[in-house]
């Protein structure tokens, strides 16, 4: 099999809170993610924190799903820092 034959790699990050207690779903989708449930609370943060880790690749230069574990955890960490959480 050819380089060109090979399926190229795609990732994502999948958000799911647990703490809803209002009967509201909540769902949203975006770039190189998707969130499921929580407390509008949650959700937001959840939100919040995806765009973050979005926007540190891009500005990197890089995609998702060409970043190693450790350079992935890196840049959740620096969010997660920077949003005082």
């Amino acid at each position: 099999m050819k380089a060109a034959d090979s399926p190229r790699k795609s990732a994502a990050m999948l958000g799911v809170g647990f703490d809803a207690d209002d009967g509201q779903v909540r769902l949203t989708r975006g770039k190189n993610y998707a969130l499921v449930g929580g407390s509008e609370q949650t959700h937001t943060v959840m939100q919040e924190t995806a765009e973050k880790i979005n926007e540190h690749v891009d500005r990197e230069g890089k995609r998702l799903e060409d970043l190693t574990a450790g350079q992935l955890r890196e840049i959740c960490q620096q969010v997660s820092d920077s949003l005082g959480r």
